[in-house]
């Protein structure tokens, strides 16, 4: 980013008021758009973008190619991933003073300047906004009778909601609360906006599955199923019970199944949604969560919520591989836990499958919090944080972050020294938390890792991925930052007030500084940017080949080193 000095053209807040959004969502929506517009580097806007300060704060002015001149865009000095972040919903042109307060006006701008082969994908993404924008003002209307029916269901503090019974409870506070990176993470791509009150996390609904039968001879099955899995008979058709096996399906792709499924008329058993939507808690069995492809996508139009079979094959291999460095690292064996996802079954197609994720036993007097909850209000309106850390740790929430960050680093450089990286965001991974036990961790969706073979001693063949592999460290380093430092760490950080966040950040230098081995310390700690994930650039606005992105889920930008920055300001 260049520099430059003030400017007297732009305009000053007196003479140019903010204006009202129709709804705070829409103000908040178009600040996170814009932060993760200057994040992506999205037209180069960040990379060419001119600060301008003046008495009412700090402005960048944005060029692009097509368009009456410059835009200038209020800004604030963030340095979470990135140096500034919108501070306004509003982008002004600098020479005609138009007034941009809204996210399709944003898209329209940014699609005329891009080149146009790419046009349709900003056409996607401000779809992808619209989405969001409903989705956001449905769970203003509704998300306080939801916290009033888990209040009256599991009581008010969620620090004693124990039990996995209450993981879906868990799950839906987590999903009122934004995604620390991606904008538009409440649209839901191909999901008519009337079923996210019958489906979606963030309602907490209730609904019953449906089910398929497939042939024997065509069906892959790995693992065992649970005892209360019905019969081809006591689905309606024992013409067809010697040869046929039964699929769970989740009612929003039942109508969308194809050949050689054949649909039954049973709905059972009642289920709840988890944080992933796509991924459901069994009622009457909670130690038992159903994967289940759904035909939408989210974090992105080609993030598609479909179940390749093959990333079936992968997460058991994952929780084979980290199994054995659990054998291998007795230090862990009673701290980090492992859902077991060795059982599932499909028919060779993205829509005909099913993984059978079981949990840990003895965790009915435990508190089994996804890290994505830690955020998040409880029904009595204080964060969740708090009330764990007054249950668990006499109320000093610095005492817990500590305890959860000092196991889980040790945790993923020790992984790290073992050539694997592992996707576990904070949607895959939970708390453990129980009365005179300290802090444990619970790994689950293990189908995305990174693992360097030369430098993995472990048996590590069986996955079927082969971007599972890689010829050097540095792609394991890339996850390690992107998702352990970022999202399990850096985002809890920067969500508390700044003598906190620099106490937590430098606390995760500590740790990493004692932990990591050489050249990850050196990646992490001492480099002055940081790799950072492009999710819209990726996942909607460029295709693969535009954007060179093998994998959607692991292309990245560059962001200031927090955590040196933390560190100098001791």
């Amino acid at each position: 980013m260049t520099g430059g000095a003030g400017d007297a053209s732009v305009p000053r807040a007196r003479d140019n008021p903010a204006p009202v959004a129709a709804h705070p969502f829409e103000g908040e929506l178009l600040c996170r758009v814009l932060d993760t517009v200057l994040r992506e580097d999205v037209l180069s806007l960040r990379s060419t973008a001119v600060p301008l300060s003046r008495p009412d704060g700090m402005w960048l002015r944005l060029t692009l190619r097509a368009g009456p001149g410059a835009w200038l865009l209020p800004v604030r000095a963030d340095g979470f991933q990135c140096e500034y972040a919108a501070r306004e919903p509003l982008l002004v042109g600098e020479r005609t003073g138009t007034r941009v307060t809204d996210t399709d006006h944003l898209l329209a701008l940014l699609r005329e300047a891009a080149d146009p082969r790419d046009r349709s994908g900003f056409d996607d993404f401000a779809e992808e906004c619209r989405q969001a924008a409903r989705a956001g003002r449905l769970l203003a209307r509704t998300g306080s009778a939801v916290h009033t029916r888990l209040a009256e269901r599991h009581g008010p503090d969620p620090s004693t909601w124990t039990g996995l019974d209450t993981g879906p409870a868990l799950d839906t506070l987590a999903a009122h609360v934004d995604h620390p990176l991606y904008p538009t993470a409440r649209a839901r791509s191909g999901l008519a906006a009337a079923a996210l009150r019958r489906y979606a996390p963030e309602h907490h609904p209730s609904f019953r599955l449906r089910w398929a039968l497939l042939p024997l001879d065509a069906t892959t099955r790995t693992g065992t199923l649970p005892a209360w899995w019905p019969t081809a008979a006591e689905l309606g058709r024992p013409d067809l019970d010697a040869d046929h096996l039964a699929l769970p399906v989740h009612p929003l792709t039942f109508d969308r199944l194809p050949a050689p499924a054949v649909r039954t008329a049973l709905e059972y058993p009642d289920v709840r949604p988890t944080l992933s939507m796509r991924t459901v808690a069994v009622t009457h069995d909670p130690t038992v969560h159903l994967k289940l492809p759904l035909p939408i996508a989210t974090l992105g139009l080609r993030n598609r919520r479909t179940i390749k079979p093959g990333s079936l094959v992968d997460g058991a291999a994952g929780q084979r591989l980290l199994a054995e460095v659990l054998h291998r690292e007795p230090r862990f064996r009673d701290r980090v836990l492992l859902a077991d996802e060795q059982s599932h079954l499909h028919a060779g197609h993205e829509l005909l499958a099913v993984l059978v994720r079981r949990h840990p036993p003895d965790l009915d007097d435990a508190l089994v919090l996804p890290l994505a909850a830690l955020l998040a209000k409880g029904p009595d309106g204080v964060l969740v944080l708090d009330r764990v850390a007054d249950r668990f740790h006499g109320g000093d929430r610095f005492a817990l972050l500590d305890a959860y960050l000092t196991l889980l680093l040790d945790w993923q450089t020790t992984l790290y020294r073992y050539g694997i990286a592992l996707e576990s965001h904070p949607q895959n991974v939970s708390l453990v938390l129980a009365e005179g036990r300290p802090v444990r961790l619970l790994f689950k969706d293990n189908d995305g890792p990174r693992v360097f073979p030369a430098g993995c001693p472990l048996p590590h063949d069986g996955f079927d991925d082969a971007r599972t592999y890689t010829t050097h460290k540095g792609p394991l380093a890339d996850v390690f930052v992107t998702i352990t430092v970022h999202l399990c760490a850096g985002a809890i950080a920067f969500a508390l007030p700044a003598p906190e966040r620099d106490r937590l950040l430098r606390l995760v230098y500590d740790r990493l500084d004692a932990l990591a081995e050489p050249t990850l310390r050196r990646l992490v700690l001492d480099e002055e940017r940081l790799p950072v994930k492009a999710m819209i650039t990726a996942g909607t606005l460029l295709s693969k080949q535009r954007s060179g992105a093998a994998d959607i889920n692991k292309h990245y930008t560059s962001g200031p080193n927090y955590l040196r920055r933390a560190a100098s300001r001791r």
